[in-house]
């Protein structure tokens, strides 16, 4: 455990699900959170699916955007009825936010928009878990 971590946190039984086929943002979302949550990286949506079950069904879903590119919004949906409770943030670029806004529409619950700092990802992330040290959940340009 590193300093700066709440130990509070860190044992809270709470999982993260980082679906994303970009290697460097998987690995550098993990980094971010693995000292407060535990955080699996994944390839893909069946990938998570396939670990999901019973004991290891996730909390929170880190939803690379790049995905709802390609299957458009009805994943969040899929995603919902293959995880019931959870709660999904999109990752996406500044100029993705129009998908990532249909995302929104179909039931996601936030977005992480990049550049990801480790501040704003661990905010977002304790914001839709309800603990101390939330943040905004949407920081969408579109919305404002």
């Amino acid at each position: 455990m590193q300093i700066g971590v709440e130990t509070s946190k860190a044992v809270d039984q709470r999982r993260v699900f980082v679906i994303d086929d970009d290697e460097i943002t998987r690995a550098a979302l993990q980094f971010m959170l693995h000292d407060e949550i535990e955080t699996h990286e994944l390839v893909n949506p069946e990938e998570a699916y396939e670990k999901g079950v019973g004991w290891l069904k996730p909390d929170v879903v880190l939803l690379g955007v790049s995905f709802l590119k390609q299957r458009g919004a009805a994943l969040i949906g899929e995603l919902s009825a293959k995880f019931p409770g959870v709660r999904i943030l999109i990752v996406c670029a500044k100029s993705d936010e129009a998908t990532a806004l249909d995302g929104l529409k179909a039931g996601a619950h936030g977005a992480l928009v990049k550049p990801l700092t480790l501040e704003a990802v661990r905010k977002k992330v304790d914001t839709i878990l309800g603990r101390d040290g939330g943040a905004q959940l949407i920081q969408l340009g579109v919305l404002a």
